[in-house]
């Protein structure tokens, strides 16, 4: 691999240009903060319902997978000069007056699907100011727009710098986490196969919470094309985001054995190690979907920019933010709570989907040059067909019921 990875690789078919330089902990720190968040929490409850053994495996099996897919995306990114996913298919698979056609409507719903997740941040944010101060649902999410949704209308350097820390924190956390929970009676891990339901489901999730796919081209144009810092990137990152999933579950399964509860990590563990760890769990939860909330916005304010060139980026960014915020002030109404959440599931879908065509494009591009500057062998037809096969595992495993 190492042979293949340092052989002369092709430039990119346009040069790499970004508003800001990100330093290798800031292009980590975007990949890490992209993919930790909601997912997360889930993940304990499944791997309670699998042997210790499975869990490791698919840990590391989604580990490999996930590099893959990513460093994928990274490669047709970077040979389109850093180019966000829409740019990306229109380059490659949506050629002439139809793929304009597609390309606009790749362009619709892949903004109705950020647009829709970062509702859900919104939301949730919101909800631990309710719990926490007794703030009202709507000014929470007025004064969290204000103060966290503003990072990004400083710009990418400051998404960088702020994903960053916010990743040190977390870190911290977790390590005190574990710290106090060999301070309670520990449990032991769970040995029983129960279902393969189990198991697929545990996969979904756990490949859920390690996608960071929609910022890696915000990492190429941050690396500003350095092959080496993309690379590393992407691998310390989605390493990091394994090593949170695999602590947090770790200290969950041990204080909280089998009374481990769909209600969420941190609320498992608030009720078995104290009440101040739920002060903890808000702290985790308000970074936890930050991070996301930078990151996603982030990304679509480039793919706007990309459509409509002569937008300033700060423009860009008020025209994707303001629906987020109105559609979850929306959602506060009861006649459309419902639709929200079914819109949610449908915007999981149409990730799905936008997965597997950005695969399909990064193979097309290949294609018409075989030689990788990121991926080398590991790019090849038969690793494509893999990310895809265990894209459509991920997605089965996701509606299957648990036992």
């Amino acid at each position: 691999m190492a042979e293949e990875l340092s052989s002369p690789a092709p430039a990119p078919e346009t040069e790499v240009q970004s508003e800001a330089r990100f330093s290798y902990f800031e292009s980590i720190g975007v990949i890490v903060g992209h993919g930790v968040g909601a997912g997360i929490l889930s993940v304990p409850y499944l791997a309670s319902r699998n042997p210790w053994w499975v869990v490791l495996l698919i840990l590391l099996g989604a580990f490999a997978v996930n590099v893959l897919l990513h460093l994928m995306v990274a490669e047709l990114s970077y040979r389109h000069g850093g180019a966000q996913f829409v740019q990306c298919l229109q380059k490659t698979i949506f050629k002439g007056k139809v793929g304009k056609v597609f390309t606009w409507i790749a362009f619709a719903l892949l903004g109705l699907s950020v647009i829709l997740n970062c509702c859900s941040y919104i939301t949730g944010v919101a909800t631990v100011f309710y719990n926490w101060f007794g703030l009202p649902m709507w000014a929470g999410m007025l004064i969290y727009y204000v103060f966290a949704g503003l990072i990004v209308f400083f710009g990418m350097k400051a998404v960088g710098i702020s994903e960053k820390y916010c990743v040190f924190v977390l870190i911290a956390v977790m390590i005190m986490l574990l710290v106090v929970t060999f301070t309670v009676g520990l449990n032991p891990l769970p040995a029983d196969f129960v279902h393969i339901n189990n198991v697929l489901t545990l996969y979904g999730m756990i490949s859920f919470a390690l996608s960071s796919v929609m910022s890696v081209p915000t990492v190429v144009k941050g690396a500003s094309g350095n092959k080496k810092q993309i690379r590393v990137s992407v691998i310390s990152g989605t390493a990091i985001n394994v090593g949170l999933v695999f602590l947090l579950t770790l200290i969950t399964i041990l204080a909280c054995g089998k009374d481990i509860t769909t209600d969420g990590a941190l609320v498992d563990l608030s009720g078995k190690i104290g009440g101040w760890v739920g002060v903890v769990g808000y702290i985790f939860t308000i970074l936890a979907l930050s991070t996301s909330l930078w990151a996603n916005t982030l990304n679509l304010r480039d793919i706007l920019h990309e459509q409509f060139t002569k937008l300033p980026r700060r423009l860009c960014w008020v025209i994707v933010s303001l629906p987020c915020l109105g559609i979850a002030l929306i959602s506060l109404i009861p006649v459309f709570g419902a639709s929200f959440v079914a819109f949610a599931r449908v915007a999981s879908v149409i990730q799905i989907i936008t997965n597997l065509a950005i695969v399909v494009a990064y193979g097309v591009s290949r294609h018409r040059s075989p030689e990788s500057p990121l991926l080398g062998k590991w790019g090849a037809l038969g690793f494509q067909i893999l990310v895809v096969t265990m894209a459509v595992v991920a997605t089965v495993g996701s509606i299957l019921t648990v036992y």
